[in-house]
């Protein structure tokens, strides 16, 4: 019997059933240019990957940082207790008796992962020392932690150098501590270096030579080669891999968690204990609390990667889902979208269509989608929120002209509350307010409310706003605004809505940006009763 074309094939070869994943966003994760977690956000974070997204193990703080940082890792310790996951929770020491350990211990901890030096280059030009005194220290750290009641990993810092110049100071390293009651031998291609064919060597000639240690693997991107590498040192034994979200890390950063969780799964046929429901929404959270967004094309997060823009593409899946993979939007709690623009088909205006409910003459379709591709040849992007005004455009309507702004007065003065003199004509209908606010759309924001309080319409949480010239523009060209609103036109909290409005003022073309939202709510509503 053959497999589905949808599921994955196992290959070949001796490979385990279930590896387990250490996240380390909020320790090596940290090493990122301009990241600083807080306390309160490094407890979120550590609740999210550990309770909702299902990581085996986190890595939360290097010991010895500072105050904030030992309390940071104080309150991890305390929820992780009340949720019996303590032991899952590891923070990183250093080869010094008792001072990391004593650190560990005042905060809480269970676990010590001591960072001792994998290569001799480290060994002997960054301690100055010989590998028999480093040893010695090492043991001396290690019984310390144990009779304090820490369990004990060990990192081998510069392990693929290490390896690579002098494996024999790596395996003299190795059989001077494997029997002094380190549970996880943890080794870091801290530099990004290796390839997955050396991975593979390297990893199967440690495993040889020490069949009875527990290896970790821990893997940096620097030539875009860590989600391959974790590949080559899974299919050498080790069952161990270390990851962050969205690729956190020092320089190119570490393995994604979830490029690392889909591969497995789909290409190796190995589970994991990731849910994957919840890595869109932990990859969201990480983003705002460390100010690093990740790329519109990032596999499994990015924005974009399911949406198809290419019309063919579209035609596919209307007539039998002829672009789908493995990969679909559904499995990570995700939808798939089409774009809109000047390589769109009729089958991507159709699919945007049914988004919105709208049934259209073949005629009009046609006109949709010459108008659609005419405008995706002057604008970057167009979106499904954008498509009810071309349509009503094509078709000579007003049906999404609910709302119209008659007049709007702005006023502002350096230093003091600006002032609006809003009317708009509603269904028919005039209404007059006026408006105060911290700025000119704040003022024109407070007499709209006003306004739409008496129609029983609800304005939605602005999500997100932001203001661009287009390029090549100068003090004279156009503004373009866009505003991302929470939920869509049918009322679904899970989705947003970004509408966006052109004008040589940059407040009116946010009034733009807003009346648009208002009237796609409006025809929504009107649709479905």
């Amino acid at each position: 019997m053959t497999k589905a074309a949808n599921e994955p094939i196992k290959p070949q070869g001796t490979l385990p059933d279930y590896v387990s994943l250490m996240d380390t966003t909020l320790r090596d994760g940290e090493q990122t240019q301009g990241v600083s977690f807080t306390a309160d956000e490094k407890l979120n974070i550590a609740q999210a990957l550990l309770e909702s997204l299902g990581v085996d193990r986190v890595e939360v703080a290097s010991a010895r940082v500072s105050d904030g940082e030992k309390e940071a890792v104080r309150s991890i310790i305390d929820w992780a207790k009340s949720h019996d996951l303590e032991s899952k929770v590891e923070v990183l020491g250093f080869v010094d008796h008792s001072r990391s350990v004593d650190w560990i211990l005042e905060a809480g901890g269970k676990v010590i992962n001591l960072l001792v030096k994998g290569s001799e280059k480290h060994c002997t030009n960054q301690l100055g020392k010989t590998l028999e005194v480093h040893v010695e220290d090492i043991h001396k750290t290690v019984a310390y932690a144990l009779e304090k009641g820490l369990s004990v990993n060990c990192y081998l810092e510069d392990w693929s150098n290490g390896y690579l110049d002098n494996k024999d100071y790596v395996f003299g390293l190795m059989a001077a501590i494997k029997d002094s009651g380190i549970e996880h031998f943890m080794l870091p291609d801290t530099l990004g270096v290796m390839s997955p064919d050396e991975v593979y060597v390297a990893l199967s000639d440690m495993l040889s030579n020490f069949p009875e240690s527990v290896f970790d693997f821990h893997p940096h991107n620097d030539y875009g080669l860590a989600t391959a590498n974790c590949m080559a040192a899974v299919k050498a034994g080790v069952s161990n891999l270390h990851c962050t979200m969205n690729c956190l890390g020092e320089r190119a950063g570490n393995v994604s968690l979830a490029e690392l969780t889909v591969v497995l799964r789909d290409k190796m046929g190995i589970k994991t204990g990731i849910d994957e429901n919840h890595l869109h929404d932990i990859s969201t959270m990480v983003e705002q609390f460390s100010g690093k967004y990740i790329a519109a094309n990032m596999p499994i997060l990015g924005q974009d990667v399911f949406t198809q823009t290419a019309g063919i593409h579209a035609d596919g899946d209307v007539k039998g889902g002829l672009y789908e993979t493995l990969l679909s939007p559904e499995r990570f709690d995700r939808k798939r979208t089409y774009a809109l623009g000047k390589l769109s088909g009729k089958a991507s205006v159709l699919k945007n269509i049914e988004e919105l409910g709208i049934t259209l003459s073949e005629d009009n379709l046609k006109k949709v989608l010459q108008r659609v591709v005419t405008l995706g040849d002057s604008k970057e992007t167009i979106t499904g929120d954008d498509l009810p005004f071309i349509i009503a455009d094509v078709l000579e309507s007003n049906e999404y002209q609910h709302i119209k702004l008659v007049d709007c007065e702005i006023q502002s003065q350096f230093g003091r509350d600006s002032k609006v003199n809003l009317e708009v004509n509603i269904d028919g209908a005039r209404f007059c307010e006026d408006g105060v606010g911290n700025g000119g759309y704040a003022a024109f924001i407070d007499a709209l409310v006003k306004i739409l309080e008496l129609v029983k319409f609800e304005m939605p949480e602005l999500v997100d706003y932001s203001v661009r010239i287009p390029r090549g523009g100068k003090t004279v060209a156009l503004t373009e605004c866009t505003i991302t609103w929470a939920g869509d036109a049918r009322g679904n909290s899970g989705r947003n809505m970004r509408t966006r409005g052109v004008h040589s003022n940059q407040v009116y073309a946010a009034v733009e940006a807003t009346l648009r939202m208002i009237n796609t709510h409006m025809h929504s509503r009107v649709h479905q009763e």
